[in-house]
């Protein structure tokens, strides 16, 4: 036994010698996470740039439509001359532009009916399309209070009230109208807010895991090509403890690895009481195993390094897409009947159920059981066709 361990703890000492190994293993996934949590973790409302040709120069009108767009949460208002419009549409650097007509003013003020008009650039994209809703919505607004002003003032028409009054007046009350509405509409978020760590954390350590684990695959085919497991032989080494050390190497990589993400995420996003610290590192450990004799797998399947990359490469995004780990899998599809198939399905549910506290390793037996019977069939595989030398033992 003191021989299988000699051969894990050199292994871990190496790798963690190896700085291209810890990068990958340990500083990629976590320079991913931030940037997935960076783009995603933002506003969730529409942010978007509606780009105006005013060609009604000062007419109070046009002014006061760009003013209330700007004034719209999550829209930029950009003013482009008809020319440089033209010429950014032909380009498609942008999609859509609102062109206010001369003389737009001067139209509303007299009751005549005039025209935005929009041109864009094939069906002017998504935020094209959502940016034109939000002009329009505000014109038509802008209309109909010039129509209810219009209104009062024909109502009130020989009274002896000053025109200007009325028009003060009525702006007032629209005004209040439009910061206090008498119909409020109130969103309400059904099963909380989404937990950015939660949604992502799971997925991106069942990669890597994977990935560092498996790619370890390569060293062991180069070993056996060069002849390294061979002469470990001459030492007195049996093929079962040279076996044994190999797994027990990628057990102890694979738990210093997880050891290290799941600790920097405690620390940075307080995520964990030290139980459930534990028992998710017990996951992973368990995880880890059975990842590990995958990877010996894939060693003693390959005839060359380049082989066991691709099988290792294919083998994990195929698995953690089917896990569900960036995305959910709708339940009654074909698909979710394959996701069954691939282990991070379970590894992705035990955590993600841990993360919210809904659980305990007691409530996990399914995914429990399973992670355990993919270990104990990997054992019998890998151990059955560890080779030392190719076509042989």
């Amino acid at each position: 036994m003191g021989k299988v361990f000699a051969i894990a703890t050199r292994e871990v000492r190496s790798y963690l010698q190896d700085r291209a190994d810890l990068a990958f293993s340990l500083l990629l996934p976590i320079a991913i996470f931030a940037l997935m949590y960076g783009a995603f973790s933002g506003q969730t409302l529409f942010n978007g740039t509606v780009y105006v040709v005013n060609q009604d120069g000062d007419g109070v009108h046009a002014q006061r439509l760009i003013e209330r767009l700007s004034g719209k949460e999550g829209l930029q208002v950009s003013l482009l001359e008809l020319e440089d419009a033209n010429a950014r549409l032909e380009r498609s650097d942008i999609l859509v532009v609102a062109i206010i007509p001369e003389g737009f003013s001067a139209q509303l003020d007299s009751g005549w009916p005039t025209k935005i008009t929009f041109r864009q650039r094939g069906n002017g994209g998504t935020e094209g399309q959502i940016v034109a809703s939000m002009v329009r919505g505000e014109a038509n607004a802008l209309s109909q209070e010039m129509q209810i002003e219009r209104q009062v003032r024909m109502a009130l028409a020989g009274k002896g009230i000053a025109g200007d009054h009325v028009g003060t007046t009525v702006q007032g009350l629209l005004e209040r109208e439009r910061l206090s509405p008498t119909v409020q509409v109130v969103e309400s978020t059904v099963g909380g807010a989404v937990n950015l760590v939660h949604a992502f954390m799971p997925g991106i350590m069942t990669m890597f895991v994977l990935f560092a684990i498996t790619l370890g695959s390569r060293v062991l085919v180069e070993e056996r090509k060069k002849g390294t497991l061979e002469r470990l032989l001459t030492t007195q080494l049996t093929v079962g403890q040279l076996y044994g050390g190999k797994l027990l190497a990628g057990v102890a990589r694979g738990s210093v690895q997880v050891l290290i993400l799941l600790s920097l995420a405690g620390l940075v996003f307080r995520l964990f009481t030290p139980l459930s610290f534990v028992a998710m590192f017990l996951v992973s450990v368990l995880f880890v195993t059975a990842a590990t004799t995958l990877a010996l797998i894939i060693a003693s399947a390959s005839r060359t390094e380049d082989q066991a990359i691709s099988i290792s490469v294919f083998f994990t995004m195929a698995t953690v897409m089917l896990g569900g780990a960036f995305f959910p899998i709708p339940p009654d599809s074909v698909l979710h009947l394959i996701s069954q198939a691939s282990i991070t399905t379970y590894v992705n549910t035990a955590y993600q159920t841990l993360l919210a506290g809904d659980a305990s390793l007691s409530s996990l037996a399914r995914e429990l059981l399973v992670l355990g019977g993919t270990v104990v069939v990997g054992l019998i595989a890998s151990r059955s066709l560890f080779r030392v030398v190719s076509g042989g033992r």
